[in-house]
């Protein structure tokens, strides 16, 4: 039988025993070590302040590890290394994270300023950087609001155009902070479909949700993290979803809960 090659290649982010306190004194990541491969979906499972979001942002280049080590793609994912502009370039262009907060990430005076942003900043021509903003404005049905303010936009509408200030860039990794927050049914489906679409394409896809109802489809594998900012899980969502007394102990359920299908 024939090798896994997710299985072989090198991981797309590799952390080890990774800590992290806001001013040095507020922890929010305590020693956590796992691996992401190439195509997997990742979920970061765990209650309001655990550290999920934090961590996202130090995958993303953000934030930077206050003890422990992250390699991005074999490489350490440090700031002097985000300095080198040829890393940095690579590194910018191939990881891509929306935010929880759509308007946390907006900030041009038109949704297609927005969308070409990224685009310039890596140095991608004028041309086909209108070419790419047009496609992937196209792709989510978003093109009717390339002239207006990002400001204007209803929740739904700045998700989107959060996304597609991503996606233009075609990267190869995907980062989303509770991806669904704030968003109707309806734009909730869309989003929670766009995102297993993506996964299926080969995308590495990592996501901190809550929505335990969608994490099957979500995800291959899902990491649990404690109050205590401790990774105390890491398998697939079946069994997370299986382990009653782990999901009351991290506060993702309570007593009364019913998880669907269960």
């Amino acid at each position: 039988m024939a090798a896994d090659p997710a299985a072989t290649a090198s991981p797309v982010f590799s952390c080890r025993g990774v800590h992290y306190a806001y001013h040095d004194r507020f922890p929010a990541l305590a020693g956590v070590t796992f691996d992401v491969a190439p195509g997997e979906r990742v979920a970061l499972l765990g209650a309001n302040g655990c550290g999920k979001s934090t961590l996202l942002k130090v995958l993303s280049g953000l934030l930077f590890p206050t003890a422990g080590s992250v390699a991005a793609f074999g490489r350490p994912l440090t700031e002097d290394a985000l300095e080198d502009e040829q890393f940095s370039r690579a590194f910018r262009s191939r990881v891509g994270i929306v935010f929880q907060n759509s308007d946390a990430q907006l900030f041009t005076p038109t949704v297609a300023e927005e969308v070409a942003f990224g685009c310039l900043q890596l140095g991608l021509g004028r041309d086909e950087t209108r070419a790419r903003t047009a496609d992937v404005l196209a792709m989510l049905g978003i093109a009717d609001l390339a002239e207006r303010a990002p400001f204007q936009l209803s929740a739904g509408q700045k998700k989107k155009v959060a996304l597609a200030s991503v996606l233009v860039m075609n990267p190869d990794v995907l980062l989303f902070d509770e991806p669904t927050a704030a968003l109707d049914p309806r734009t909730q489906r869309w989003l929670t479909d766009l995102v297993i679409e993506l996964g299926d394409t080969g995308k590495t896809i990592v996501l901190a949700t809550h929505d335990l109802g969608e994490l099957e489809l979500l995800a291959d594998r899902a990491l649990v993290f404690a109050e205590d900012h401790t990774l105390v899980a890491d398998a697939a969502p079946a069994e997370i979803l299986a382990d009653r007394d782990l999901l009351l102990s991290v506060n993702l359920i309570h007593a009364r809960t019913r998880l669907p299908g269960r």
